[in-house]
């Protein structure tokens, strides 16, 4: 069983005891969360696609950790005019375990 998710503006294809990466949901390292929008959702043959949602659907995690992401470096230069600028950046991020796929019978 799979399902696509869509959360903090980008979709994931998960199934029972993945492990994501997302954008910062709140909670703590251990609380569950549920994702209620699956666009689509299905087993092996069959596939049900929602329109734009999957009615009855939802998706069951766990949060295994908040943490930071990679650091982006920002470097901005103009050449001759002894103009340089690096900046960096890290994104939060929580790795969430899914649970389970809940389908509507």
């Amino acid at each position: 069983m799979f399902a696509v998710i869509q959360t903090g503006g980008k979709q994931y294809k998960v199934s029972k005891d993945d492990l994501i990466i997302v954008e910062k949901l709140d909670g703590d390292a251990g609380s569950k969360v549920s994702f209620g929008e699956v666009l689509v959702c299905g087993a092996d043959d069959k596939i049900n696609f929602g329109a734009p949602m999957v009615d009855g659907a939802s998706v069951a995690g766990e949060i295994v950790e908040q943490r930071k992401g990679d650091k982006v470096l920002v470097f901005k230069k103009k050449r001759r005019q002894n103009y340089r600028r690096k900046r960096g950046h890290r994104q939060f991020e929580t790795v969430v375990r899914i649970l389970d796929v809940k389908t509507k019978k």
